[in-house]
């Protein structure tokens, strides 16, 4: 299928497709939150030229671009989602100056609970707590974790990748994940929170103990998310700020197709 190009690859845009029955179709793969346009000197004539470029015969396209795509509001089939980001180039207790008070109180709870935070936890005990959590509320299958499991180990051999988690003191993991790293961002990625965990401030600490590990170096934390209120509110409660991110949806699929997605 190929996918636009601007020049000699001083643009890209990456066409993650599939096909069911006789449909081709755009769609955002498992575990990524955002990908759309890249390139440098991005503007909005450019960004709308590779939306155009999009081949007809995809016939239904539902993908996340990424905050360096430029569209101005009321652009056809492009609508805005959030994101928080919290700049970790700066000394932890300036950045600690950002917390709410509920992430103080948590992580003072976690710390009164001798709760232990765990570097290179592993990837086999984070995909289990993630999973059991996550399988409740979304189509995630075996095969996708799976396919994650062998894109950690490989990023993990070139220092792309790492797993944090922390334990209770009954030797029980209650959060966990993984975090990316790519042009000086971390992606905070397949979390999961252990409802024992809820009690002790454990999410909460595992962030901030991040955050403390990471800190006065040129990095970005990307939360990936979310339009969520409730975790919209989690990820501000560190200080992280509001990054928006345009959403592409096109749908020219047939009547009768249209039909039976909403049966």
């Amino acid at each position: 299928m190929g996918c636009p190009v601007l020049g000699d690859y001083e643009a890209v845009m990456p066409l993650t497709w599939n096909r069911k029955w006789t449909i081709h179709y755009l769609y955002q793969p498992p575990f990524t939150a955002s990908l759309g346009i890249f390139g440098n000197h991005l503007n909005e004539d450019i960004c709308k030229n590779f939306i155009a470029s999009i081949p007809q015969h995809f016939k239904l396209v539902e993908i996340e671009m990424n905050a360096g795509n430029i569209f101005n509001n009321g652009t056809q089939d492009i609508s805005q989602r959030n994101n928080y980001v919290l700049s970790l180039n700066k000394p932890y207790a300036e950045i600690t100056k950002g917390y709410k008070d509920n992430v103080k109180r948590n992580v003072r709870k976690a710390q009164q609970l001798e709760c232990m935070y765990v570097k290179e936890v592993p990837i086999d005990k984070v995909i289990h707590l993630s999973s059991e959590i996550m399988g409740k509320i979304s189509n995630l299958k075996a095969d996708d974790y799976e396919r994650f499991k062998k894109l950690y180990t490989l990023l993990q051999s070139k220092n792309a990748a790492t797993s944090r988690g922390v334990y209770s003191l009954q030797n029980e993991l209650v959060a966990s994940c993984v975090y990316f790293f790519s042009n000086n961002r971390c992606y905070y990625i397949l979390v999961g929170n252990h409802p024992n965990g809820k009690t002790m401030g454990a999410s909460h600490f595992l962030i901030d103990r991040f955050i403390e590990e990471f800190s006065n170096q040129n990095l970005v934390l990307d939360f990936e998310g979310s339009d969520l209120g409730n975790i919209a509110f989690f990820y501000s409660s560190f200080g992280a700020t509001l990054e928006t991110y345009p959403s592409l949806r096109v749908n020219r699929l047939p009547w009768w197709v249209r039909a039976l997605r909403r049966i």
